[in-house]
């Protein structure tokens, strides 16, 4: 079996692609249109430079080779949702090609190209011989990544897309939800293959994977074959469903677009430096501070900003210290800290440094963390820190065996864990919990 994918991924730019409308949700159907995106005659596309540098942020992360110069052409697309009856995408002449994403630092996952294109509109079919045409979307921004049948299960295409997800909304910004992300996913279990058009959302691809799989085997089991075609895929039932046969490379007659001239972009792209992508740190991080890849991953998915909050304090005072502070009540009161107004990560490292320092325990270290992030009361913190701790403490003495069990494998401790947190209803982090149930085991070792 054989899975590729091609990620469509909306641009967030101000205004369309090549005009001035906006990118906005719009008030009604309809209203964030011009003569251009609507295709009318004498209008003439202009191109948004932003989406060159979205273009080759994301060109850069993939490790693809771009271009001196690159161009668009015309994609015939006799469809409805797009009016002009011509797409303008980038064909021979991509922004980047050749890239490489190592799927949880291991397997290699080869992207074919990243080429830059203008959305459709939107159909919504009101009944069997009607349907309704949104162009608000049409001509904005998308970059589509394509990526060679590299991945060997709808499982293992369902993690892939969620690590590039993340790389992704990290080297652009973006903070809209993974909706703004469509997924084509093409798979075969024999020689030829089908293509699950424009699913959105892990579980979805994962889903619509696994249900095209299994028919396409019942198909061959029984004698059939199976046809090159587009299919669809309804979230409700989780089926997939034909849409159209599909088109092969010739049909769509692809012409260099006359209105729009060669882009010269290598000054541009040199000029041009991205964050480090989030898979990239994780496996940097686990070798620079060689903390297990699991810790690593769990700071940079909590945040990239808490990540190299732990790099701040380890070069400061040590990985040890970074592990002990950050890995446990940092991360454990991350969420409340970030939501504050004013906060900074400054008065945390005062706090861990007062400890390093001697002039405060263990104990005062954590409270005053937690009072620190969350803005309570330190006499407060203290009082909520002792309550968790006599609760796990009490459940230790009923259970000594814990004890002994923990010493063949730190498993045991999940026990305490998951009653603590029924007991408690969420009101401590599972990190607190952890961390807490962990220092109280190993204190009786």
């Amino acid at each position: 079996m054989k899975i590729g994918l091609e990620i469509h991924v909306q641009l967030p730019t101000k205004s369309k692609m090549f005009c001035s409308c906006p990118t906005t949700d719009a008030p009604a159907p309809n209203t964030h249109v011009c003569p251009t995106c609507l295709g009318m005659p004498g209008s003439r596309p202009v191109l948004n430079k932003e989406v060159l540098v979205c273009g080759i942020k994301l060109a850069k992360m993939l490790g693809c080779s771009i271009a001196d110069t690159t161009w668009f052409s015309r994609k015939t697309y006799f469809y409805p949702d797009m009016c002009k009856s011509v797409q303008i995408t980038q064909y021979d002449h991509p922004i980047g090609v050749g890239g490489v994403i190592y799927l949880n630092g291991k397997k290699p996952i080869r992207i074919t190209r990243i080429h830059l294109e203008e959305d459709p509109g939107k159909t919504k079919r009101t009944s069997d011989m009607y349907a309704l045409v949104d162009y608000n979307r049409s001509g904005i921004p998308l970059a589509e990544i394509v990526t060679e049948p590299d991945l060997a299960t709808p499982a293992e295409a369902r993690e892939f897309l969620g690590q590039l997800i993340q790389d992704i909304k990290h080297t652009l910004d973006l903070e809209n939800s993974e909706r703004s992300i469509r997924c084509d996913c093409n798979i075969s279990v024999g020689k030829e293959r089908c293509e699950i058009k424009n699913v959105t959302g892990l579980k979805n691809v994962e889903t619509a994977l696994t249900y095209e799989m299994v028919r396409q085997i019942k198909v061959l089991k029984a004698g059939g074959k199976i046809e090159r075609a587009t299919m669809n895929f309804d979230e409700t039932r989780g089926i997939t469903y034909g849409a159209r046969k599909k088109e092969f490379e010739a049909d769509y007659g692809y012409i260099d677009e006359p209105d729009l001239g060669i882009y010269h972009i290598k000054e541009l792209a040199d000029s041009i430096t991205i964050k480090e992508a989030p898979a990239k740190m994780i496996l940097r991080m686990a070798d620079q501070y060689k903390i297990e890849q699991k810790m690593a991953k769990q700071l940079v998915s909590t945040s990239t900003d808490l990540a190299q909050f732990f790099e701040t304090v380890a070069k400061e005072y040590g990985t040890e210290n970074a592990v002990k502070w950050v890995a446990g009540p940092v991360t454990g009161n991350w969420k409340a800290f970030s939501a504050r107004d004013g906060a900074k990560t400054d008065d945390i490292l005062a706090v861990i440094g007062k400890f390093v320092k001697g002039k405060i325990t263990d104990t005062e270290c954590g409270i005053e963390i937690k009072s620190v992030m969350t803005g309570i009361d330190a006499s407060a913190a203290a009082q909520s820190s002792e309550g968790l701790d006599k609760l796990i403490n009490d459940y230790l003495d009923q259970n000594p065996g814990i004890v002994n069990d923990y010493k063949k494998s730190d498993k045991a401790a999940n026990r305490v864990i998951g009653y603590v947190m029924k007991q408690t209803g969420g009101q401590y982090t599972s990190a607190e919990i952890v961390e807490s149930t962990k220092k109280l085991i190993e204190a009786r070792l």
